[in-house]
């Protein structure tokens, strides 16, 4: 079996515990931002941001902190020990509820990077078949929460009609090829290995329940201290967005290496298809809050928020509109 346990630098990252009393640290003008990003797919934009040398053109320092999922890099912020982050809307409602995290800014959509996914010699193709299946899940992931709480709901699976195996995404694969699982709930580029491999073969991707816009987010604390930074940084988002528009061989090419010096084994051309489901196009659009509402209306419904959050704290489009203006 190739190598599946990837991201091992990623590994010693753990779900931090979430802090009761938020620190409020001390800022300096111009230090280094403490950026956090997800090492699935989902992260990757943000990871060629850091290689791509715009920052470096807005005068804008970092340092980097890669973690598996981006619910961890929430838990972080909450915990105050990154600045800014990237994750879908369910992980964001829960930040902000914890910790008052604030979106600045939509960066990329990525319903299509997203499947449900079976082992293959199972002939599962509809979502219905994985009663009663052991089902990789993230538990806590934006990923998981649509699952739980919109797609199986819809297709007439209640929680205790299907086992949930909590794991990372990157391990999924290889719980796939030993057996250990029925099916998971993943992301690129996990989807297409498994896919290339042979391991397994999809049940549906999220794009057509939910296209997932994925939110740069912020501490408070960053923001009312480091706003001329926080146009900046958006800034050099707009110069790196137009290379995925542009560029694509280079923004492939940089990710590829990131992942085959992780152990990864598959080939470019899996790794362009899998690079190609995610859509970067950094914006606030004017719907946001609509879809954030819908949003919000489901973890209420779940309990996992208690309350509508305060929309003109959690949502500040001012950022972005300073960046392009």
């Amino acid at each position: 079996m190739k190598r599946r346990d990837f991201l091992g630098a990623a590994g010693a990252a753990a779900a931090f515990p979430l802090l009761s009393g938020v620190p409020r640290p001390a800022f300096a003008q111009g230090a280094a931002v403490r950026q956090g990003y997800q090492t699935n797919m989902w992260g990757m934009p943000t990871y060629y941001l850091l290689r791509s040398g715009a920052l470096e053109k807005q005068g804008v320092k970092y340092e980097e902190f890669a973690v598996p999922s981006g619910n961890i890099t929430m838990q972080q912020m909450v915990g105050r020990q990154v600045d800014l982050g990237t994750y879908a809307g369910p992980s964001f409602l829960i930040g902000h509820a914890r910790g008052g995290l604030v979106a600045i800014a939509q960066i990329e959509e990525v319903g299509r990077t997203t499947r449900i996914m079976a082992r293959k010699e199972l002939g599962i193709t509809r979502v219905e078949q994985l009663r009663g299946r052991k089902i990789a899940n993230q538990t806590g992931s934006s990923i998981a929460s649509v699952f739980t709480d919109t797609i199986a709901p819809k297709a007439g699976l209640k929680k205790e009609d299907w086992q949930e195996v909590r794991m990372n995404v990157n391990d999924m694969v290889a719980a796939m090829a030993a057996k250990t699982v029925d099916a998971m709930i993943n992301v690129e580029p996990y989807n297409s290995i498994a896919e290339a491999d042979g391991i397994a073969s999809t049940v549906m991707n999220y794009w057509d329940v939910d296209r997932m816009p994925v939110f740069m987010a912020a501490t408070p604390e960053f923001l009312e201290r480091q706003p001329g930074t926080a146009v900046a940084y958006l800034k050099a988002w707009l110069a790196v967005a137009d290379d995925f528009r542009n560029n694509r061989k280079k923004v492939s090419d940089t990710i590829y290496a990131f992942y085959t010096s992780k152990g990864y084994k598959m080939s470019p051309e899996t790794f362009a298809s899998a690079v190609s489901t995610i859509e970067v196009n950094p914006t606030f659009p004017a719907e946001l809050r609509a879809y954030m509402e819908r949003e919000a209306q489901t973890l209420l419904r779940e309990k996992k928020i208690k309350d509508m959050p305060d929309w003109t704290k959690a949502l500040r489009p001012e950022f972005m509109q300073k960046a392009k203006a």
